[in-house]
């Protein structure tokens, strides 16, 4: 590595796209357990693709904490007090119908979401949703619609329980679980519709560094079970207190070189910044072959 700490630059390889295929990709971070990272990921990955030049948009269907909203608002209230600028994403609000009528009240949804949709589609690249923490119809919306799906997930049982039931002598997959049945049958959808699939991703987040036997099991059985329903493994963000504390600032790991943000640059922020290439490798975004990945 280089005495300035920084990787040298990586390329995204992946299959290319026909002319037809271009626009904006929809990548929805779904997950139906709170807790799990989906904000700390939307907000990164969206400032690692506009570092790449790429015009992104944000939808944030967390009705009720709206944290990447907050994170968002907190960003701009950084750049306002410290005159700095950074990349900044469109941001489309999604808010759920107060309709008492269930079908008034998705179908009002249905064309709030579409409407915002088709908005962002003419002006970005990517679209990034953030999902909520349970099962809404928003949600389910927004999985239908989504060409690349990510999961982060706890690395733990208890959040693994959210995908699917094992054996917990032989690690065997007895079943899917209600997240992972949700999501294949909006996969069934998206392709009666559009015949496009769903890429889904699941990320191993808040990872911790020690190598412990539980670590070893989960990701055995997580192996076991991306074979059982179709789903591309991927590591994900370790457990740092760097992410809280840049959660007020609105800033992520991609900008502390950036005036004014007053934390010192170290070899585990390096390590950090490692985890989102070889997450945007691992993902293969047709969008992206070729680009060299300069964070």
């Amino acid at each position: 590595m280089p005495a300035d700490g920084f990787a040298p630059l990586e390329t995204v390889s992946g299959p290319d796209l026909s002319a037809q295929q271009r626009e904006a990709r929809v990548i929805v971070v779904g997950n139906e357990k709170g807790g799990a990272g989906k904000s700390t990921v939307s907000m990164h990955l969206s400032v690692a693709l506009m570092r790449m030049g790429k015009k992104v948009g944000v939808i944030d269907l967390d009705v009720r904490q709206r944290s990447l909203t907050r994170y968002l608002e907190n960003r701009l209230r950084w750049m306002q007090s410290t005159g700095a600028k950074l990349p900044m994403p469109e941001i489309v609000r999604v808010d759920a119908s107060t309709e008492r009528d269930l079908d008034k009240a998705e179908s009002e949804e249905t064309q709030r979401f579409l409407s915002s949709v088709a908005r962002l589609k003419k002006a970005c690249d990517f679209i990034i949703i953030d999902g909520p923490g349970g099962d809404t119809y928003l949600s389910r919306l927004a999985h239908v619609n989504a060409d690349t799906l990510i999961t982060p997930l706890n690395d733990s049982f208890v959040d693994f329980d959210l995908l699917g039931d094992v054996n917990p002598q032989t690690l065997e997959v007895l079943r899917p679980s209600f997240y992972s049945e949700m999501v294949w049958s909006c996969r069934k959808k998206k392709a009666q519709t559009s015949r496009r699939p769903i890429d889904w991703i699941v990320m191993r987040n808040r990872m911790s560094p020690l190598a412990a036997r539980n670590k070893e099991r989960v990701g055995e059985a997580l192996t076991n079970l991306s074979k059982r329903i179709g789903f591309r493994l991927a590591p994900g963000l370790s457990e740092r207190v760097i992410y809280r504390e840049l959660f007020p600032a609105g800033l992520t790991l991609l900008d502390l070189t950036e005036k004014g943000s007053n934390i010192s640059f170290t070899m585990s922020h390096v390590a950090a910044r490692q985890e989102m290439r070889d997450l945007l490798i691992i993902m293969q975004l047709p969008e992206l072959v070729g680009a060299e990945i300069e964070f």
